[in-house]
């Protein structure tokens, strides 16, 4: 039987993978960023992972305003980077894992979530830089990857309930695969920023270091946090803390945290991450 065994969560700021891919993860502005993502790197190539779910958002590159699933899962043998207007970034090709995405689209759905599923599409920023925050800079990812886009672009986005409650229908369809796999799950993006108009550059410390403690011990509270909360305390772009829920959910409801790490600013963000595995495993 696979489990999943471990949730990871992590900002994906696109600045993260530039620096990465441009080796200035030593220079003093990086530094702090990347120091905080040390334990995390040890502790996963100690796991090996065999499957790695990765909830994160398209911007824009996959999809369009033409077409805009809520949930689109990828299905696909593989998923190139994206070119997102200044070429591919230098990472390897993300293998998927068919079988597993199948089984997954299967069971989610008769359990009532309307999945669309995807067989070709391009992954950016939002699924490679926590890949390579974790995983580093290997020629090929460790493990294979099943991508789940959750729409946090274009209004209405799901709610953190729902996103919640997709997490815990994940894991009842992971657990009744019947191959024995270890499956951890991230959730990406956030945490507070905004990008554009007159609150352009917002962080709120306070918000994103209390989403962390609900997140890890009062999950139930964090999913009830309102659209209109995330718009108010975390900025425009807040809203995709609702797919570090879709993590938690597939975790159960007591956690150990391995790792906590949050920093201000990369970019013009506030970079969050937490590593929980289930008490019980």
């Amino acid at each position: 039987m696979a489990k999943v065994i471990a949730g990871v969560a992590t900002s994906h700021v696109p600045a993260i993978g530039v620096a990465m891919d441009q080796g200035k993860t030593e220079e003093p502005y990086w530094k702090p960023v990347f120091a905080g993502y040390q334990k995390s790197r040890e502790w996963i190539e100690e796991l090996k992972p065999d499957v790695a779910i990765v909830v994160y958002n398209d911007h824009a590159t996959a999809f369009s305003l033409e077409v805009i699933p809520t949930f689109a899962l990828g299905c696909a043998d593989e998923f190139q980077p994206a070119d997102e207007g200044w070429g591919p970034r230098p990472v390897p090709v993300v293998k998927g894992h068919p079988e597993l995405a199948w089984h997954i689209a299967q069971s989610v759905i008769l359990d009532e979530f309307d999945l669309t599923i995807v067989n070709k599409m391009e992954v950016d920023h939002g699924l490679t830089v926590p890949l390579s925050l974790l995983f580093g800079q290997p020629e090929e990812w460790p493990c294979p990857v099943i991508p789940l886009c959750v729409n946090v672009v274009q209004y209405p986005p799901p709610t953190g309930n729902r996103c919640y409650n997709l997490g815990k229908a994940i894991r009842k369809a992971v657990e009744s695969f019947d191959k024995d796999l270890r499956v951890v799950v991230f959730g990406t993006g956030g945490m507070s920023h905004q990008l554009q108009a007159e609150r352009a550059g917002l962080i709120n410390p306070e918000f994103d270091n209390r989403f962390l403690d609900e997140l890890i011990a009062e999950p139930e509270a964090a999913s009830r946090i309102a659209h209109l909360d995330y718009l108010r305390e975390a900025g425009s772009e807040g809203i995709e803390l609702v797919m570090w829920l879709v993590m938690r959910g597939a975790l159960e409801r007591d956690v150990e945290v391995i790792n906590r790490h949050y920093h201000v600013p990369a970019s013009n963000t506030a970079v969050g991450h937490l590593v929980l595995e289930n008490v019980s495993d």
